[in-house]
């Protein structure tokens, strides 16, 4: 769980993260981004999902809770989209 950033990132929000574009069938991991408030609960933090739409500024993830999906909205600043292993 992340707790605090490393001393050159503190402080700094990477605009390119914050305006990052998903499109639906994508395959996110959710990454806390800690100088924006907590909008999702903690125990999200690291897992996979797919983004199922875009709501407003966020998105439509769903993430799989012990073997049951549940949907989350997510601002892309503490999304990172990951590749499918082949």
């Amino acid at each position: 769980m992340l707790k605090y950033k490393t001393m050159r990132a503190k402080g700094k929000i990477s605009l390119s993260r914050y305006f990052q574009k998903f499109k639906a069938g994508d395959l996110v991991t959710v990454i806390r981004e800690l100088a924006i408030p907590l909008d999702y609960p903690k125990k999200l933090q690291g897992r996979t999902g797919r983004i199922i739409d875009k709501r407003g500024a966020s998105y439509h993830v769903e993430i799989k809770d012990l073997n049951k999906p549940k949907r989350y909205l997510i601002k892309p600043v503490h999304l990172m989209k990951i590749e499918p292993a082949k």
